[in-house]
Order: C-alpha cells, then sequence, then structure tokens
C-alpha cells in the first residue's frame, strides 16, 4: 500500500510519500515514490515533482518512459510548455502502458496506477495535478489546494481541519507529516522513510529530504500529537449519561 499527499499554496508545494510497497510477516519492501524533473535551463526553467501509487511496474515503467523521452526530441515533460501539457503527457504514458502490459496474460492483475505531478514551470505559478489511471486528470484550487493518493482516509482529517491555501509552508510540512503518522498508525501497509519536498515559489530549487525511524523530529511530533490527542479528549465535556 501507499500513502502520498501533496499541498499547492499560496507559497509554494508541500509533498510527502511513505516508502512501504509490500507489507507482511516476513517481506517489507521498499521504494521511493516521489520522482524529480528539475531544469535550470534558461528557456526552459522548471521543477517537476511526481508521486505515485498502484501498480509498481506500471508506476516504474512510466516513470522511466518519461525520463528516457526527455533526453530525446519530440514532445516530453522537460519541453512542455505548462504544467498542463505535463499532466497531459503523463497521463498519455500511463494509458501507453496499462495497455501494452494488460491482456489475456494479465489473468485479473490490476496494472493501474495513479500519479500527483505538480511543480513549476517559468512563466506559471506552481500547479498541483491528479492523474487518475485512466489517464485523464483534475487540478487543485484554492478551495481544494491537497491530493491524496493511496490510503488517504487516516490522513484526511487533520488537513481538513488545519490547511488553507495561504497556510505556511512549514506548517503545511507539519501537517503533512501528522497526516501520514495517522496513516501508519492504522495501516502497517504504510510507512517510513519518508520523502518529503518543499518547493518555494519560484525558487526552482526543491528542498529535499528523507525521513526515518531515527529522525529527531519526527519522533518528537509524533510524540506530541498523540499525547496531544489523548489531553484534548480528556478535556472534553463529560457526558450527560
Amino acid at each position: 500500500m501507499t500513502y502520498c499527499v501533496a499541498m499547492n499554496l499560496r507559497d509554494g508545494l508541500v509533498c510527502v510519500s511513505d516508502s512501504r510497497t509490500n507489507a507482511g510477516v516476513d517481506h517489507i519492501a521498499t521504494f521511493r515514490k516521489t520522482h524529480l524533473f528539475r531544469s535550470d535551463d534558461s528557456g526552459s526553467k522548471r521543477v517537476i515533482v511526481m508521486m505515485s501509487a498502484g501498480n509498481l511496474a506500471t508506476t516504474q515503467s512510466v516513470v522511466s518512459l518519461l525520463r528516457a523521452r526527455s533526453q530525446h526530441d519530440g514532445e516530453h515533460v522537460m519541453n512542455a510548455a505548462n504544467m498542463f501539457e505535463v499532466a497531459e503527457l503523463v497521463g498519455r504514458t500511463i494509458r501507453e502502458v496499462v495497455a501494452r502490459d494488460s491482456g489475456p496474460q494479465a489473468q485479473g492483475v490490476d496494472f493501474g496506477c495513479s500519479m500527483i505531478v505538480g511543480g513549476q514551470i517559468a512563466g506559471e505559478p506552481p500547479r498541483l495535478f491528479n492523474v487518475y489511471p485512466q489517464g485523464n486528470f483534475i487540478e487543485s484550487t484554492e478551495e481544494t489546494p491537497f491530493f491524496q493518493i493511496g490510503e488517504s482516509k487516516y490522513g484526511r482529517p487533520i488537513i481538513d481541519r488545519v490547511l488553507r491555501h495561504d497556510t505556511t509552508l512549514a506548517y503545511a510540512a507539519q501537517c503533512a507529516l501528522i497526516s501520514v503518522d495517522s496513516t501508519m498508525k492504522s495501516n502497517l501497509s504504510v510507512g517510513l522513510p519518508l520523502d518529503l519536498t518543499i518547493y518555494r515559489y519560484d525558487s526552482f530549487a526543491p528542498e529535499q529530504y528523507r525521513i526515518d525511524e531515527n529522525d529527531a523530529y519526527f519522533r518528537s511530533l509524533r510524540t506530541a500529537w498523540s499525547e496531544g490527542l489523548r489531553r484534548a479528549f480528556n478535556e472534553l465535556p463529560a457526558p450527560p449519561f
């Protein structure tokens, strides 16, 4: 299972993904689910962050094809005019890979994947898209500034209560990490290490952090959150029955 969350805010983007792809008593696999595309060329300056959930073989094929094609002539994510075109290319590549791999030999295997695609291309503000397994997509808005893919239900309540378009990147990152911790608490198929990406509007310099079980800040954050929830619960008015 997977949990990825991305936020498009006034000051930039915040993205967090876990790295667990399989869970069981005798086997846990770890793969990065955050993929970065970046160019400092003055004519096409861009930062693109992609986060993936679903069939691992499909997501790896999609990312590999996007990277390979960016080294050749033709339309690709590194020369797309805007982030909308990038989302279209990602959706088209998902459909291509799924069509290639599915068929009678698939024997009921689900080859679908979904991706969150965010970033900034010079000349427009940061944008964020949720690309579905069918290849179509939607874009975030100020009213709905975040997307989740994978095991999303456990981590959504804190985001719904806290996040606004004008939330600072620091508080948004804190909110995203608590959201992931809440998911890990309720679903063992989501787990450390985490990949955190913070992108500041017009910086074209993403900040990337790897968070594992030895990360002091994350340990203190999850402890403070758990204790705060228990304290808040204990302070609730007593029921009249």
